[in-house]
């Protein structure tokens, strides 16, 4: 920081117009500062790496403890970064608040810590945005390692870098506005009503959580977001859609177009109240993924595409490629149940199939304890195999076919 910069050394320099800045600053409503100074109450050699101090806490209007306190410092010792930025974790005070880090320098770390890491895990907590750092015209090797770090401005004069404070500043208090249209297949922002999370991109923290809003005039609602980070967006349709790196300019309105045309697909059927609790295995077609497991008689929406449906009926039904399209609804109803009354004289084990092209399907296993049960079967022609507890051989196995029409209801006698 001794090194020449212009009209003085940095140190003097960085000192003198960063006490400009805190003082612009003292009155700000809800602001506060806090001021963490690293290498200067150590003399090098030795290098001590814990030579970093918060020399004044946060606190509102502390600009002229801020500015008293940089006229009394002096640079000495070396640069440990990692641990400035470690023990900044701890210095913002609790509660809800937007926590942000300005760190200015002319080096980079000297006490083998890695600032990309620590930044990075703090930034996860939570504990602080991306930070921002100033280099006092640094070469472009050096500023290639502070970009893992946050974001990273080099001041090459001593006018660039009042611009940078200024900007640096304008971007910490002030939030900006943007828009999500989500598109039709006809790229027109008219579906909505659904939520979409905001991840930093850079830490991958949850930011904002916003279900989608059509304001008065029919238009995609305004948002209000932190300018100092990238987003992930995924909005959560089914299947989710996503964008990523998305940033916003400070002060100006930033629109973002993301494909999401939906369709609804309703599942139906008639008749049986024993089928009223009947679910649907949705996959997109072609995946074995479930993406969700949706009851009879209700309706979801879904991207527009083909979809696979696996309906846990007695035997499983599988309608594969089945088309959502955009804004319709698209229903699907499956043949009205059976009702088979399986009755023996006492307990024993078996099974029932389901006959199709002279082979037998398994589809259900008989409760070994009960000498009475009840299955709701779709319309098909079944066989009970079974075999009573009390029988010793194999010989005494009862093989009994029945069919099942549409609403109908039979007792099948195993006696």
């Amino acid at each position: 920081m001794f090194g020449r910069w212009e009209s003085n050394n940095k140190f003097e320099i960085a000192k003198k117009l960063l006490s400009e800045i805190v003082d612009s600053l003292h009155k700000v409503n809800n602001v506060e500062m806090a001021l963490r100074v690293y290498g200067h109450t150590k003399k090098f050699p030795p290098q001590d790496c814990d030579d970093t101090r918060l020399e004044v806490p946060f606190g509102k209007a502390n600009g002229f403890r801020i500015r008293d306190k940089l006229e009394s410092i002096t640079p000495s010792g070396t640069t440990p970064i990692a641990q400035s930025l470690e023990e900044c974790g701890k210095d913002f005070p609790e509660g809800q608040s937007r926590n942000i880090i300005i760190l200015i320098t002319d080096g980079i770390e000297e006490c083998n810590g890695d600032p990309c890491a620590v930044s990075l895990a703090l930034q996860k907590k939570g504990i602080y945005l991306k930070p921002f750092i100033i280099g006092l015209n640094m070469s472009n090797d050096l500023q290639k390692q502070f970009e893992c770090v946050g974001t990273f401005y080099d001041a090459a004069t001593e006018n660039s870098f009042v611009t940078i404070m200024n900007v640096v500043i304008s971007q910490a208090l002030n939030n900006t506005t943007l828009q999500v249209n989500l598109l039709d297949e006809k790229g027109a922002p008219t579906e909505t009503n659904v939520n979409m999370t905001f991840y930093d991109s850079f830490s991958g923290a949850i930011r904002y959580n916003f279900i989608h809003t059509m304001n008065a005039k029919g238009l995609p609602d305004t948002l209000v977001v932190d300018p100092l980070s990238k987003y992930r967006i995924v909005v959560h349709t089914i299947p989710p859609v996503s964008i990523d790196s998305v940033k916003s300019t400070p002060g100006k309105h930033t629109i973002v177009g993301i494909d999401a045309g939906q369709g609804d697909l309703f599942l139906k059927f008639e008749g049986l109240n024993d089928y009223r609790n009947l679910k649907c295995i949705v996959r997109k077609a072609g995946d074995l993924n479930t993406l969700v497991v949706q009851d009879f008689n209700s309706s979801i929406r879904y991207l527009i595409g083909k979809y696979d449906l696996e309906i846990l009926t007695l035997p499983r039904m599988y309608i594969n490629s089945v088309d959502v399209s955009q804004s319709k609804t698209t229903t699907v109803q499956i043949p009205n149940p059976g009702i088979a009354t399986i009755v023996s004289s006492g307990t024993g084990y078996g099974s029932v199939y389901v006959e199709e092209n002279n082979t037998l399907k398994w589809i259900y296993n008989m409760n070994s304890d009960m000498a009475r049960e009840s299955l709701v079967l779709l319309p098909g022609k079944y066989r009970v195999i079974y075999r009573a507890k009390n029988a010793r051989e194999a010989k005494y196995t009862v093989d009994k076919t029945f069919r099942i029409t549409s609403g109908s209801s039979q007792t099948v006698n195993l006696n």
